[in-house]
């Protein structure tokens, strides 16, 4: 297995997979990873759909602006953030963090009360405040998958409504990336990178 830090150095977005499937318990043992992320209040917003089957796969290569790469992966997860779960997991998520003294109660109310004041916006407008919590169950994924000998590719660029009409989501469903998995047919070389002083602040 994998140190983190190996992980992160190898990890490179794979556009090219082999047709080959992989085991379903490599799957769900990625998916635990997802689940064991990071989320404000431990609301865990994040959803994963599951798709191996040829049509729908194209549909989202498709909706990707036809970026045919994804439909070869022997599976694609759509993760997306379930905008209602957030906001009812933030509110019981707050009552935790009290519960445990993580947090005072003047902090609590100003976090209940931005759940609040969320409720009041479209779910249009919510999806994107929440997808960053997506985003680092995202991240758990492609680092996991590395253990399994596995490759992926985050895909952000797509037709959201048009995700949404594949599946039969409502609004409430806010799709924030694709992951196409598979064992890799390709080996990239690394992209440069900026050096930390370029990115360190004074």
């Amino acid at each position: 297995m994998l140190t983190t830090r190996e992980a992160i150095h190898q990890r490179r977005s794979i556009r090219r997979f082999k047709r080959d499937p992989f085991p379903e318990e490599d799957l769900m043992e990625i998916l635990d990873a997802a689940r064991l992320a990071p989320s404000g209040c431990n609301a865990q917003p994040w959803r994963f759909k599951i798709v191996r089957e040829s049509e729908p796969k194209l549909l989202l290569a498709k909706a990707a602006f036809n970026q045919l790469f994804i439909s070869n992966a022997p599976v694609v997860l759509v993760c997306c953030a379930d905008v209602q779960g957030y906001l009812n997991g933030s509110v019981s998520g707050v009552q935790d963090l009290g519960k445990i003294t993580a947090i005072e109660d003047r902090i609590a109310r100003i976090l209940v009360k931005r759940t609040g004041d969320m409720e009041e916006l479209p779910q249009e407008q919510i999806g994107p405040l929440v997808a960053l919590n997506v985003a680092i169950a995202v991240e758990h994924i492609v680092l996991r998958a590395l253990d399994f000998g596995l490759g992926t590719c985050w895909i952000r660029l797509f037709d959201i409504p048009m995700v949404r009409k594949i599946f039969g989501w409502d609004d409430n469903i806010f799709p924030v990336a694709m992951v196409p998995i598979g064992y890799p047919d390709e080996n990239p070389q690394p992209r440069p990178r900026l050096s930390l002083q370029d990115l360190i602040m004074e």
